[in-house]
């Protein structure tokens, strides 16, 4: 669950949930590749001030719940997430790369949003813990969330 985070000047919530489709929404996102994604994930909170609440990842999408301080706009968040993820799982798993032209793991595009605005961060977090398991389990919290 997330706590506040208390900085010098200020103390946040900053809760987002990101969403990231790979490239030509191929599917190439095994046990393998989630596994060195989730170890990479640890790695950024590390160096940086992100915090991965939960990562749930389909076969050619990933969610992300994140918390993070105010100094990171949504887009730079979604790029060091993105460079960084896409750099370490062509390392680890380089029989991935095969898999897609143009060396690019990711798409251009992402979703992200406010956690609160479309549910509360329980109800994402267990819409992203179900990805990849059963599809109507998704489509419920999918729903509630107005995702669909």
């Amino acid at each position: 669950m997330s706590k506040p985070i208390h900085k010098e000047h200020n103390v946040s919530i900053l809760l987002y949930h990101l969403v990231c489709p790979t490239k030509y929404r191929r599917v190439v996102v095994t046990k393998e590749v989630d596994a060195a994604l989730r170890n990479t994930c640890k790695e950024i909170s590390e160096r940086y001030e992100i915090n991965f609440l939960e990562i749930g990842a389909d076969r050619d999408h990933v969610h992300f719940l994140i918390q993070t301080v105010p100094v990171m706009s949504p887009s730079e968040l979604a790029r060091v997430i993105k460079s960084i993820t896409v750099r370490e799982v062509f390392r680890l798993v380089p029989s991935v790369k095969k898999q897609l032209w143009g060396g690019e793991f990711w798409s251009d595009g992402y979703y992200i949003n406010t956690v609160g605005r479309h549910g509360s961060e329980e109800q994402i977090r267990r819409y992203v813990a179900g990805q990849g398991r059963a599809k109507e389990y998704v489509r419920i919290y999918a729903e509630q969330l107005r995702l669909l």
